[in-house]
């Protein structure tokens, strides 16, 4: 009689007494050939059975139909099935004299009807135990989520705590999750754009590029950074700790919705959004209109913006999507910074993280010295109120006095881990806009980028004789300005830069 050994462990076994695939198949060709068995191939599969579906396993069922083989060996019947499709599969092959026998190291077989109900109980107990197993995963989960714990992996921004078996915060990939919701809600930067400033931080997907649009999409959109959890489509209220205010996840569902909205029409109409009429402040809508040209027999699409006058009357024109376009680019490339200064900048921004973040360190440990000094005096001012050295009444004051200065002590501890380089974020930000402006400018096709980087340019945008209007941000209005102007930018964030990287106050006024 011809045999078919079969091995099988799934990854996901949650069984630790189940053999690997490595044992198990020395387990079988040492029992093989003390038993004198003709074995004819060994088939090896790393998937589950408590499911139907194994390829590997239809396979083996398949040589037994065909009479290549009339025997399975395998460690133990639960390797065979753990569902009773499967399981029913291997005892009709018996009722039918196609598998004339079945051995196991670990469990005794005849083919008589004895043994085939003994094996029809081994199979319904390997059933049991996936149901049962599977039953107490989802009931410790439910209970998890009831106590306000997250049953899976801990989403970006957090950390799964192998010891708690909680949710904690990771403390620099937090910071660059809200920064990224705030970049968002200011309406300027696009998803890529947030995608490409998350990646700088090291959230990327596993083939180390950067997160596709739908993760961020979902980021942005998930209700867990404010203290709500998910799960099969029931909420629950979270216990982990929050780093994202309810306010500022509003203001991002708002310009999510927005974007949402404009999705269909801003291939179209990339401008939507971007400016009010000047006259009676309305919003300024778009449409489109074909004209046929009968010299050329042939028909033209022409994109207009216009003040929707739903605020009342108002004389002004529509302008052209073509005329809209070309007054951006020039107020991209008069905003445009040199390379050579984009340069030197980045220098200076680099030097001046890096003097910071050891100014930073130093004043930590000196803090953390100072805290523990307290806590010491502390201690000595309790063990003289116990030992009536001090009345209750200057123990009160000196405990108070002393606790004071401790809390301050750790709210700037705090401020020194919160990260003490916000002031250099807007600047190097600006930094990048400005650099870039011109390329986006010269770049063709690109309506979705142009309205973009015009807003990070500029604000109060308005429509005026159909004129772009807006007002510069600090820095560009400065770029646009004449020759000397520029130049005296230039050596004022230089000069800032400076100072900045020897270690002293930053400058009060952000890019």
């Amino acid at each position: 009689m011809k045999y078919i050994i079969y091995c099988r462990k799934s990854r996901d076994e949650a069984d630790k007494q189940v053999l690997s695939i490595e044992a198990q198949l020395a387990e079988l060709q040492e029992f093989a050939k003390r038993e004198k068995l003709e074995i004819t191939e060994v088939i090896v599969e790393v998937k589950t059975a408590k499911v139907p579906g194994r390829k590997k396993f239809a396979e083996v069922l398949k040589k037994i139909e065909r009479g290549q083989a009339q025997g399975i060996l395998a460690w133990h019947p639960d390797r065979l099935a753990r569902n009773s499709i499967d399981g029913g599969r291997i005892v009709y092959l018996l009722d039918s004299g196609k598998l004339l026998n079945l051995k196991f190291p670990t469990f005794w077989f005849d083919n008589t009807p004895q043994g085939k109900f003994m094996l029809s109980i081994a199979f319904g107990q390997s059933k049991y135990y996936v149901d049962n197993l599977s039953e107490n995963v989802r009931r410790g989960m439910r209970q998890k989520l009831r106590n306000g714990v997250w049953p899976g992996k801990a989403t970006y921004g957090y950390l799964n705590n192998p010891k708690t078996r909680g949710i904690d915060v990771d403390l620099e990939k937090s910071k660059a999750i809200r920064r990224a919701f705030e970049l968002f809600a200011g309406g300027a930067h696009s998803f890529t754009d947030i995608a490409n400033y998350l990646h700088k931080f090291g959230l990327e997907r596993k083939n180390g590029k950067p997160l596709h649009i739908n993760e961020i999409r979902n980021i942005l959109s998930n209700k867990f950074y404010i203290g709500i959890l998910h799960y099969n489509g029931e909420y629950f209220e979270g216990t982990h700790k929050t780093f994202i205010s309810k306010e500022l996840f509003a203001k991002v569902q708002q310009e999510l919705k927005r974007r949402s909205r404009n999705l269909q029409k801003s291939y179209r109409f990339p401008f939507l959004g971007l400016a009010k009429c000047r006259e009676c402040g309305a919003a300024i809508t778009a449409e489109q209109h074909t004209k046929y040209y009968e010299s050329t027999d042939r028909e033209v699409t022409y994109v207009y913006y216009r003040c929707t006058k739903k605020l009342g009357k108002c004389s002004q024109k529509a302008v052209t999507a073509a005329v809209l376009e070309e007054q951006i680019r020039r107020i991209l490339l008069e905003s445009e910074l040199p390379e050579s200064w984009a340069k030197t900048w980045r220098k200076f921004a680099e030097a001046d993280e890096i003097a910071e973040r050891q100014q930073a360190q130093t004043n930590f440990e000196k803090l953390k010295a100072e805290k523990s000094h307290l806590d010491k005096k502390l201690s000595l001012l309790l063990d003289s109120y116990l030992e009536q050295v001090i009345d209750a009444e200057t123990y009160k004051a000196k405990k108070n006095e002393i606790f004071e200065k401790k809390l301050a002590i750790e709210d700037q501890i705090g401020q020194i881990s919160a990260g003490g380089l916000n002031w250099l974020e807007p600047l190097k930000e600006f930094i990048e806009t400005a650099a870039n402006c011109g390329k986006i400018a010269r770049a063709k096709n690109n309506g979705e980028d142009l309205s973009i980087f015009v807003k990070r340019v500029g604000s109060n945008f308005c429509l005026a004789n159909q004129q772009l209007l807006f007002s510069p941000k600090t820095g560009f209005a400065s770029l646009r300005a004449p020759a000397f102007a520029r130049s005296q930018l230039k050596a004022e964030i230089e000069n800032s830069l400076l100072v900045g990287a020897e270690g002293l106050e930053p400058p009060t006024s952000s890019v």
